[in-house]
């Protein structure tokens, strides 16, 4: 991370709100604000963070990278 008011700050959220926008809201149409909401949550728990592959997670979803990574430190532990 780089200081107070970098680039870097921000590059995370930034590329996570491009995603969003491109892959999802712009494809859909919503008549509340409220809906929407509901929506893009859902979104982000059921295809973000459990199917959709990442680059940075060596192109598995967050959810299997992170099961991979508790079940290496388990077996760390164990040896």
């Amino acid at each position: 991370m780089g200081r107070v008011g970098s680039c870097f700050d921000n590059a995370v959220s930034e590329a996570f709100n491009s995603v969003l926008k491109v892959e999802y809201v712009h494809r859909h149409a919503f008549t509340t604000r409220t809906e929407a909401r509901i929506r893009i949550a859902t979104w982000i728990t059921d295809f973000y963070n459990t199917r959709r592959i990442h680059s940075v997670c060596g192109f598995k979803s967050p959810i299997d990278y992170e099961h991979d990574y508790r079940a290496a430190l388990t077996e760390e532990l164990a040896a």
